[in-house]
C-alpha cells in the first residue's frame, strides 16, 4: 500500500508540474500535490504510531487525503486541464489505494475488538 501510494505521489507531482509549466494553473494543482502526497507521508507515519488508536487515526488522515485527491483530479479534468485518460489513470491508482486503506482500518478495527472482546 505504501508502495502505491508513493507512486501515485510521483505520478501526482509530475503530472501537476506539467500542468504548472504548460498551462499555468497552479491554484488547484497547489492542492493537489498536497494531498496527493499526504497520503502516502501519513500511511507511513502509521507505521510508527502508538498503539492501536494513533495506527487507525493515521490511516484515516490518510483516507481523508485519498478522498480530497479524487476531488482535485476531477476538478482538474472537468476544467480540461487534465484528459480523459490521464484522469481515469490517477482515480483508479488512487481508488485502489482507498480501498486498501479502508480494508487496513477495518480489519485494525476488527482484531483490536475481538482483543478487547477476549480480555473481557
Amino acid at each position: 500500500m505504501l508502495e502505491k501510494a508513493k507512486d501515485f505521489a510521483v505520478e501526482i507531482i509530475n503530472i501537476c508540474n506539467n500542468i504548472k509549466e504548460t498551462k499555468r494553473e497552479s491554484v488547484l494543482t497547489n492542492q493537489l500535490i498536497r494531498s496527493g502526497t499526504s497520503v502516502g507521508a501519513n500511511i507511513h507515519e502509521s507505521k510508527y504510531g502508538h498503539g492501536t488508536a494513533d495506527f487507525i487515526a493515521k490511516m484515516q488522515i490518510a483516507l481523508k487525503e485519498c478522498y480530497e485527491s479524487e476531488y482535485w483530479l476531477e476538478l482538474l479534468n472537468r476544467t480540461g486541464y487534465l484528459s480523459d485518460e490521464r484522469y481515469n489513470s490517477l482515480k483508479n491508482l488512487c481508488g485502489t489505494i482507498r480501498r486498501m486503506l479502508i480494508s487496513s482500518i477495518n480489519t485494525t478495527k476488527t482484531n483490536a475488538n475481538e482483543i478487547k472482546n477476549s480480555k473481557q
